[in-house]
């Protein structure tokens, strides 16, 4: 069995368990959710199969949205996060780069990673809201909710990512 596959597994579980049990829970200012299952598209190889993203993200949105009653939401949320990684990957990346490179602070640079999850967290998060309002007839409720999730979400991550970097 591939290292990678089983690094994915126990990512997957983790972020999984997080999601259901913790952060499904928190509602800053009655708006901002945290969406940390969006992290498990950032950190995917530059090489791997786009169809082993698509089912590894499809079928992560679609536990969560098992264990949070949000059907198909998190699944479609994820699925789009999953096809727009690679493009919005080669953004960054330096043209000589090797081709197995995993995003991270350390192989892009603060700046670069920093940009980049933002851009991804943003899209997951306008993706997931507006599914789930799937009207705007609440704008105000729908802005705030992306740009506090996405605030929220982001710190997350680059907490994350800043306590694995240092390992």
């Amino acid at each position: 069995m591939n290292l990678n596959i089983i690094r994915n597994f126990v990512f997957f579980i983790i972020l999984l368990i997080v999601q259901v049990l913790v952060l499904n829970h928190i509602r800053l200012f009655g708006c901002a959710t945290p969406l940390l299952y969006a992290y498990f598209v950032l950190p995917m190889q530059r090489n791997q199969a786009k169809w082993a993203t698509l089912v590894w993200c499809f079928t992560l949105g679609l536990a969560v949205d098992t264990f949070s009653n949000t059907p198909g939401v998190a699944a479609a949320t994820m699925t789009l996060a999953a096809l727009l990684q690679p493009y919005l990957l080669e953004l960054f990346v330096p043209r000589d780069s090797a081709d197995d490179l995993t995003p991270s602070f350390r192989t892009l640079g603060v700046s670069k990673f920093v940009s980049y999850t933002i851009i991804l967290v943003l899209i997951c998060c306008m993706a997931f809201f507006t599914i789930e309002a799937f009207n705007l007839y609440n704008w105000m409720q729908w802005a705030s909710s992306i740009v506090g999730s996405t605030i929220l979400t982001v710190i997350l991550i680059l907490v994350i990512e800043n306590v694995r970097d240092r390992k």
